[in-house]
């Protein structure tokens, strides 16, 4: 089986697919305008670009959220990004805000201190949201949220989400699409949350493999044999299906314990669209 080429896209439907879902969705909640943070990175560059062909570059706010150890070309690409689109920016630094509570516990890991900062950046992104009245976009793409790798509450949180159902290689696809620079395209993907830090080194394994097992578990529904043989190697579609199992926690709204007749989220289930 090609599986590469079952996760060719074409560009310009799914352009036109998701920029028309940001705008009905975004105008359907009562609002015009969005909120983003614009990282450097491949995901937030296309999010970026995506939004403000919705809505219009004067209605997107581009917030650029370093850290004193933050890469130079972090802040360069963003820049860049949002020069290239015309969104309006502001630039935020986080060490101030993350200083005092990392000081405190010297001790953490490099991933909760990862954690801090994500969770930081979204309290700057959400209070940017109350007070420039434009819901958050979101940048975790589909390889991302399956794997669970990502902060809950932190960058997987978001009102409206354009590039949840692209794997990580349909993003890149997706951004020389749209004119991103290739500098970006090509980077290790990275959040830049410590030096040297990137995500396939904490992951293990390389996007464009692990995109091709989760197409065929997910999109194609194949069971962990059927993968393994297909040629996947059975340690790696191990590790993949424990990962899937084991994240679905942030995949999902928080369990609610049913006692009454109608809760919310099991017998409370209006359309998200009812009563527009």
């Amino acid at each position: 089986m090609d599986i590469g080429g079952k996760l060719i896209l074409n560009a310009d439907v799914t352009r036109k697919v998701l920029i028309a879902f940001l705008r009905s969705e975004i105008k359907r909640f009562g609002f015009q305008r969005a909120v983003l943070g614009l990282s450097g990175g491949v995901d937030s560059s296309l999010s970026c670009i995506l939004a403000a062909e919705a809505l219009g570059a004067e209605n997107v706010l581009a917030v650029l959220m370093p850290y004193r150890t933050s890469a130079r070309e972090t802040t360069e690409h963003a820049a860049q990004v949002a020069l290239m689109t015309g969104v309006r920016t502001e630039t935020m630094d986080i060490t101030t805000m993350v200083e005092p509570y990392l000081l405190k516990h010297r001790d953490m890991s490099d991933v909760r201190r990862g954690n801090v900062m994500a969770r930081t950046r979204m309290v700057v992104l959400y209070d940017h949201s109350a007070v420039w009245n434009g819901l958050v976009v979101g940048t975790s793409n589909k390889t991302e949220l399956l794997l669970g790798y990502g902060t809950l509450c932190g960058d997987m949180s978001s009102a409206v989400n354009p590039l949840g159902d692209l794997y990580k290689t349909q993003v890149r696809q997706m951004a020389r699409a749209v004119g991103i620079p290739e500098a970006i395209v090509q980077k290790a993907p990275s959040a830049d949350l410590w030096a040297g830090q990137t995500d396939e080194g904490e992951l293990g394994f390389s996007y464009a493999e692990v995109d091709k097992l989760l197409y065929l578990l997910v999109d194609e529904r194949f069971t962990a044999d059927e993968a393994i043989a297909e040629g996947f190697d059975a340690r790696f579609v191990a590790t993949v299906t424990q990962r899937l199992a084991a994240f679905q926690f942030k995949r999902m709204p928080p369990i609610i314990a049913k006692v009454s007749r109608r809760d919310v989220g099991h017998d409370f289930l209006y359309p998200r669209d009812w009563g527009t």
